[in-house]
């Protein structure tokens, strides 16, 4: 951000990051995956958390602000198998497993295809891969974005299309979190930030705050400009998938 060789890239691993053998739901939430980088933010070990937009709380602790929103990348989950190649959810054999640990993406499923059968899964992309391709499971569902970032745009069997499977608030987005009023921090990122996905992920944010959103409750959220307008389109479901609301605007 400022001169070459002046930043300093500090790994931290999370609570999140370290239990994965549970549902987010069950042991805290996404604040798991916060709560440790934003100690480290307040204690000034660091000027910038590094998020993964859609790990947020909707609501930040006190003291801490988004600092900027890095443009978006793919926004839509992936189905990725070891076989096969269906052209929409509704082709997936009958009954086949899916892991994933996250009831956004189980409701919707579920939804779709009530014979599909969900297991928990947890992990790092590779942990999850590495399951899958174990026969663990039939079929796993991760972020585009995490796969395309570290090269493995092979792997995805199929984009689900954000129209008809609403991606995570915040899917796709990297963004940084700062302390309230850093003015100096909050001066650089703003060379960085990308406009449209700000305001994108504000909107997304707003109606997850404004729904009272948490790892408990299936949410998602998708807003997307163009020419100037904003559209966005809200999710809210039963956990089984039976029960659903949906609103575009």
């Amino acid at each position: 951000l400022s001169a070459p060789g002046a930043i300093e890239t500090v790994v931290i691993r999370t609570t999140g990051d370290r239990i994965q053998d549970r549902p987010l739901s069950a042991i805290g939430g996404k604040g798991l995956f916060t709560k440790e980088l934003e100690e480290a933010l307040a204690e000034r070990r660091i000027d910038v958390a590094v998020h993964s937009t859609k790990d947020l709380p909707g609501v930040l602790p006190p003291g801490f602000a988004l600092g900027c929103v890095l443009e978006r990348g793919d926004p839509r989950d992936a189905l990725v198998m070891r076989a096969g190649s269906p052209r929409r959810l509704a082709d997936l054999p009958p009954g086949c497993s899916i892991g994933t640990s996250a009831l956004r993406r189980q409701s919707q499923i579920l939804a779709l295809r009530p014979d599909i059968a969900i297991r928990m899964m947890r992990g790092n992309i590779d942990t999850r891969l590495r399951k899958l391709d174990d026969g663990e499971v039939d079929v796993i569902i991760l972020a585009a974005a995490g796969l395309r970032r570290i090269g493995l745009d092979s792997r995805i069997t199929l984009a689900l299309d954000p129209a008809e499977f609403v991606p995570a608030v915040g899917q796709g987005a990297v963004c940084c979190e700062v302390r309230e009023g850093d003015e100096r921090v909050l001066g650089l990122l703003a060379r960085v930030g990308h406009g449209e996905t700000s305001d994108a992920v504000r909107a997304e944010r707003a109606m997850l705050l404004r729904l009272e959103g948490n790892c408990r409750t299936p949410i998602a959220g998708h807003a997307t400009i163009e020419a100037g307008r904003l559209t966005l389109t809200g999710f809210v479901a039963t956990p089984d998938g039976r029960e659903g609301w949906r609103a575009d605007g």
